[in-house]
């Protein structure tokens, strides 16, 4: 008996239309717990380095964790993986919600597909039964628009879906895919993916059910869990604001992106903020699978509405384009989670495009005669929709902000705010240092979803010397320790991504540790899951990841910042004076990982 896991993984060949059912293999598990580490490693083994991210020889996975759908709180996630049609390295994404779920009681660990159609399909999976279907009627249809077309067409309001809008469908290099409509696979251009398949969508309904191994031990640490999410200090914060109290947080602290990162400071704060957000505009709170905090937000206004935004968005398309109007901002979230566009790659795109034409770079007849100027909402809107049908200069937006950059020759060092082709968040790094290594490190680019090492805003400094021996680790504008503090939230990150659960409770929360997590482990899957093996194949992940990147043409020049963030202080504000030492930043963490001077893994040699 195989418990937690689902015990299969699915194989989808989408031009001969084979379908291929493997059972999961207990002792490949250990080595790479699900998840996002499953996908990893698979694309490791069998993915052709040299393909082409748009054509059918790539591969798109799918995969969920071995305690997903069980009571572990937010085991709700589900990882989408595959080349990036964006960056041209490692690519992936995940995303809360029901699908995960879904797929777990249909009985599957992954879903890994290849090929593709000769016209537009989805994929219907039902426990043991598993079809291609037509979607030539769905193709151009919104997110919500297909999602419930799939579900009036199958006569079930239960099934889940997670599909692409017209941005993929075009091929957007940074088109995303949404589950229960507004929940976004966003980064990485896994929506590019889809539509290069000619898949609108996977409908998922499962009708399984799973087992743990120890269910008395496996039901006591999910109650030990839920004690410590709700008496944790930031509770009742998080289930009020979700993650756009950070609109406030990190201008706070003088790093919030103003006009394209070029001040931390945002003077109207106050009418874009989460709280604003949530005393105007919020009707309801709304959680994913199992999750005790609720921490996402359903809005309405005259114009739109929709689920969100969290802080990303709501940062993109307010204060890094200079948009003092909060109901825009949210009519924006909701076109972008119809259409299926990443709301960080289309803002920073625009974000470029503003700061090239005020530094006299560039005109607006350079973009189709668009007024790019700071705040214009009519022509941030104009674009998007030229954007996700690629007409006119949207075609060149649609590339990225890398390409776009590269196309005009100018700004491209400067103002071309991305790390190996993902365009970096929302988050100054010059105040926040931890945060800038995790950028510059990172397997998917510009992310900080890799680390993502929150301690460093803590001011627990007895805590982090009992930990770590390092004091300044929590202190945000040091430098010493960070590397430590890096290397060790990376691996919990992946943890996460691995058991998919939500990083805002295991990680930003800082209640998911090696120890406990092998806890969770044993009871729920019967395996044996120690300390040492979560470790080891949380390491094995990271390497591979890094190898396969390096066979995609990644080298230590790309692992940096961008120019701004390593030459240019800010000049106000409590970060101000402050500039990111990469070099010296990732030079401690080659060493930390054991990789040499050219940030290869030693047994690569």
């Amino acid at each position: 008996m195989l418990y937690g896991y689902s015990g299969h993984i699915l194989r989808v060949d989408l031009e001969s239309g084979r379908i291929v059912r493997e059972k999961t293999d207990p002792q490949y598990m250990l080595k790479v717990i699900g998840g996002r580490g499953l996908n990893s490693m698979r694309m490791y083994e069998e993915l052709d380095r040299h393909v082409d991210p748009l054509s059918p020889e790539n591969m798109l996975l799918l995969a969920v964790g071995p305690l997903t759908s069980t009571l572990l709180s937010s085991s709700a996630y589900t990882t989408i993986s595959g080349k990036s049609p964006l960056t041209g390295i490692l690519g992936d994404s995940a995303a809360g919600g029901y699908f995960g779920p879904e797929l777990k009681l249909a009985g599957y660990d992954q879903v890994i597909i290849t090929s593709r159609a000769d016209k537009p399909c989805y994929l219907l999976i039902t426990n043991d039964n598993v079809e291609i279907r037509n979607a030539s009627h769905l193709w151009g249809k919104d997110i919500w628009q297909t999602t419930a077309a799939i579900r009036k067409e199958l006569g079930d309001i239960a099934v889940q879906v997670a599909a692409i809008g017209p941005a993929g469908e075009n091929l957007v290099k940074f088109a995303t895919v949404a589950c229960n409509n507004s929940r976004m696979f966003g980064r990485t251009g896994m929506g590019c993916l889809f539509g290069s398949k000619n898949l609108k969508a996977i409908a998922v309904r499962g009708k399984g059910r799973l087992r743990v191994a120890d269910t008395l031990k496996y039901a006591e640490l999910c109650n030990q869990l839920d004690q410590r999410i709700l008496e944790h200090p930031e509770y009742d914060k998080r289930n009020a604001l979700g993650s756009t109290q950070l609109i406030t947080a990190l201008n706070n602290i003088g790093i919030l992106p103003t006009n394209h990162f070029q001040k931390g400071i945002c003077d109207y704060v106050d009418k874009i903020s989460g709280e604003t957000l949530a005393k105007k505009y919020r009707v309801k709170n709304k959680s994913c699978f199992n999750c005790n905090i609720h921490c996402s937000r359903y809005f309405i206004t005259k114009e739109a509405e929709g689920e969100g935004p969290e802080f990303e968005t709501l940062c993109s398309y307010t204060s890094r384009l200079g948009n003092k109007d909060l109901k825009f901002a949210l009519k924006i979230t909701s076109y972008l989670n119809r259409m299926g566009v990443d709301s960080l790659s289309s803002g920073e795109t625009m974000g470029w495009a503003m700061e090239c034409i005020q530094r006299g770079l560039l005109s607006k007849e350079d973009f189709d005669g668009l007024d790019l100027r700071w705040g214009n909402k009519k022509a941030i809107e104009k674009l998007l929709d030229m954007i996700v049908h690629r007409r006119g200069i949207g075609d060149a937006f649609a590339e990225g902000t890398r390409s776009l950059a590269q196309r005009f020759g100018k700004g491209t060092e400067k103002y071309a705010f991305h790390i190996k082709g993902l365009d970096m968040i929302c988050g100054d790094p010059r105040g926040i240092k931890a945060f800038g290594l995790t950028y510059a490190i990172a397997s998917r680019g510009g992310d900080h979803l890799r680390a993502e090492p929150f301690f460093e805003l803590t001011q627990r400094f007895d805590e982090a010397e009992r930990r770590w021996g390092i004091r300044e680790i929590a202190d945000r504008l040091a430098v010493k320790g960070k590397a430590v503090l890096v290397e060790y939230t990376e691996r919990l990150a992946l943890l996460t991504d691995c058991m998919t659960m939500c990083k805002n409770i295991g990680l930003s929360m800082d209640l998911m540790n090696p120890e406990f997590a092998s806890q969770l482990l044993t009871a729920g899957t019967g395996l044996r899951f120690t300390p040492e093996r979560v470790n080891d194949a949380l390491n094995n992940v990271i390497e591979k990841e890094r190898l396969i990147n390096i066979d995609f043409g990644i080298d230590p020049s790309q692992d940096t910042l961008p120019h701004r963030f390593v030459h240019e202080p800010l000049k106000e504000g409590p970060s101000k004076g402050h500039v990111v030492p990469i070099q010296q930043m990732v030079k401690e963490y080659y060493k930390l990982k054991g990789w040499d001077e050219r940030g290869i893994p030693q047994r690569k040699r």
